[in-house]
């Protein structure tokens, strides 16, 4: 192995043909959960000297005004679709829209969605972080979270997909039961910490809808065609070998809401809501039938 090459050690390898077998309730083959990003970007944030938040100088009006479509419109215009079908969300929150846009958590807390945090905002990056801020944020997150839908968070999906190399202990040490930042399995697995448990739940930027539609340029239609092949093929592994798999449908409302796409997403959504190899669940939900079989 050449020098700098060696496993980070974030958890073990456990080949995809030879591993214990998960049952998930009532037969289902395929756990699948929803997971609306609901976030606020700021529009002028402070400067990270490991990366800029927004593409263009800011202030960048544009880029901020494009993403409050979110929490004007198409929230409600996505959280209908997935009502309807019977989906309910796991909520990646910027801890900050319980202060910016109560109203959009309050509607989530109606719907029975289950949060857990996306940082404080998602243009506050964790590069550079000490130790002292890095629990700041995950006590704040708890708090704020707490007081605004009576949950105790659970989970954490790194602000911006950014970390420290203390994140994951940190999480495990809070007693947080899973975290969305490693996309290595289609299972739940367990995370190495320094002290207490962390399970990994598939999350996925594969399905992820700013991947989609942003990164490989797709359609609504071809979104909604990823959608509905991702679910059949790990619905069919999962039947064949007996062994549960996971599907998450990551989601942005300003990107999926809007007018000429949310038609597409609905149809890819009744596809698999109808599917009775289907489990419509929360993430915690999906972790807690893990965990207690192991």
């Amino acid at each position: 192995m050449q020098e700098g090459a060696t496993d980070p050690g974030l958890y073990d390898y456990h080949p995809y043909n030879a591993r214990p077998k998960i049952a998930w309730p009532e037969g289902k083959t395929c756990a699948v959960w929803v997971a609306p990003n609901l976030e606020y970007y700021e529009i002028d944030p402070p400067a990270n000297s490991h990366r800029k938040s927004w593409p263009k100088a800011h202030p960048d009006v544009v880029g901020y005004s494009y993403r409050d479509h979110s929490n004007r419109v198409s929230h409600w215009r996505m959280a209908d679709v997935m009502s309807r079908h019977g989906f309910p969300g796991s909520v990646s929150l910027s801890v900050a829209l319980c202060d910016h846009h109560p109203e959009v958590v309050a509607d989530g807390v109606e719907r029975g969605w289950e949060f857990f945090s996306h940082g404080i905002y998602n243009t506050r990056y964790s590069y550079g972080m000490s130790e002292a801020q890095e629990r700041a944020i995950i006590e704040d997150s708890i708090e704020t979270v707490e007081r605004a839908t009576g949950q105790r968070i659970r989970g954490w999906l790194a602000p911006a997909l950014t970390h420290t190399p203390r994140t994951l202990d940190l999480l495990a040490e809070y007693d947080f039961h899973y975290t969305c930042d490693l996309y290595h399995d289609d299972q739940v697995q367990e995370v190495k910490v320094a002290k207490g448990t962390l399970a990994s739940i598939p999350y996925s930027l594969e399905v992820n809808d700013h991947y989609g539609f942003n990164v490989y340029g797709m359609s609504g239609r071809e979104y909604a065609d990823c959608l509905i092949q991702q679910y059949e093929r790990l619905a069919e592994e999962g039947e064949r070998t007996g062994s549960g798999t996971v599907m998450c449908v990551p989601l942005h409302a300003y990107l999926i809401g809007q007018p000429h796409r949310i038609g597409p997403f609905e149809e890819a959504l009744a596809h698999i809501a109808a599917d009775s190899r289907c489990w419509k669940a929360r993430a915690g939900e999906i972790v807690d039938h893990w965990r207690a079989a192991q």
